[in-house]
């Protein structure tokens, strides 16, 4: 039976699954591509057969992250802003919360790889066009549509305010005591409302409506 069969996953994916969870038990030097073939369960030589070097498998695991990361977050399911900010703040503080409860190893596995990006350029700009892809391009679009003059720096402000918040929480002072989904709720509706110019609760719609 092939590895799609058994397991439901290809094996380009159990391989940057390996690699993602060898991430976040070992760091860095615990990726190689013996060690993945070992965590994924695979005949010794198949990531290298994959991946032949180190920076192929450190881009292919950049792009499985970045898949496993958009499907949780799911920037595209984010409901329409015409249907009022309160639904928009109301969605955000659900993925966000749902990210820092269920899903914290991408984050130290995505720290991880932002840290060796720094150190091999070849890797920063593959590691920027896959976040620029799969979160600031739907953040801009969604700012836009909510009624931001300016939605690049309005998102680039909602970017920074979730990382320091998943940060704290993955790696941080914050690890043992995780943001509630109400409280996560009342901080996207600050930020949010101080931006785009609109007052108090509600259900209004776009900014300037």
């Amino acid at each position: 039976m092939t590895a799609r069969a058994t397991t439901g996953r290809s094996r380009p994916e159990l391989i940057t699954d390996a690699a993602l969870a060898l991430l976040v038990e070992r760091g860095m030097r615990g990726l190689t591509h013996r060690a993945v073939d070992e965590r994924a369960g695979l005949p010794q030589g198949s990531t290298s057969n994959y991946a032949r070097t180190r920076q192929a498998l450190l881009e292919a695991t950049v792009r499985r992250l970045a898949e496993r990361e958009a499907r949780v977050l799911a920037l595209d399911e984010m409901p329409a802003p015409t249907g009022g900010l309160d639904d928009i703040v109301g969605a955000l503080a659900g993925v966000l919360h749902r990210h820092l409860t269920h899903h914290r190893e991408l984050l130290v596995a995505r720290y991880e790889l932002g840290l060796e990006a720094t150190r091999r350029p070849e890797l920063r700009a593959f590691y920027d066009a896959a976040g620029r892809h799969h979160f600031r391009e739907p953040l801009n679009a969604l700012m836009s549509a909510a009624g931001s003059r300016e939605p690049e720096r309005h998102a680039l402000s909602v970017v920074a305010w979730c990382e320091g918040l998943m940060f704290s929480c993955a790696a941080g002072s914050y690890h043992a005591a995780v943001p509630s989904e109400e409280e996560l709720r009342k901080g996207f509706g600050e930020l949010l409302r101080g931006m785009l110019g609109v007052p108090g609760g509600g259900a209004e719609g776009p900014a300037g409506t």
